[in-house]
């Protein structure tokens, strides 16, 4: 693409071609846990994220451990003890880490991807995890943490 841009040199006015590479500058996506689907066969649990303000919908095969403890979580009062997801919670935060987000960040042969970004002081780590750990986590958090799904991860599923 070409672009015509004025340019001052000694009080004149001068025109000069200049191409500039045109690069999409893209966003996670904010998304929602539309649903959890828990079932009796194995390999059939699943989560659902929605697009918040938008249409788009995808579901993530997820384990029935993982499955059952976000269920669980959104469908009862805690547990009496910290389950796996809180613990992981209460560890991070004893150790002054603060949760921001989760971010699905790409799928690769059929396999999603996902990191938790944690703040410590002023640095952030962006820590490597499934995304059924990471929703996990989400919805264990008080308040819910957001989740973030990248651009290119939404165009793959959603077409």
């Amino acid at each position: 693409m070409t672009k015509r841009r004025a340019s001052f040199f000694n009080g004149r006015v001068s025109l000069t071609d200049r191409k500039f590479a045109t690069r999409r500058i893209r966003v996670p996506v904010q998304m929602e846990l539309k649903r959890v689907v828990v079932s009796e066969m194995p390999d059939q649990q699943a989560i659902f994220l929605r697009e918040v303000n938008g249409t788009r919908e995808f579901p993530i095969l997820i384990g029935q451990f993982e499955a059952q403890a976000i269920n669980r979580r959104l469908l009862e009062e805690p547990p009496f003890r910290p389950m796996t997801h809180q613990l992981l919670i209460n560890i991070v935060e004893q150790l002054g880490g603060v949760f921001e987000e989760i971010h699905i960040t790409e799928m690769k042969e059929h396999t999603y991807y996902a990191a938790l970004q944690v703040r410590i002081g002023d640095s952030v780590q962006k820590i490597d995890c499934r995304p059924s750990d990471a929703v996990a986590i989400a919805v264990h958090h008080s308040p819910i943490l957001p989740i973030y799904v990248d651009e290119s991860v939404l165009d793959e599923v959603c077409g």
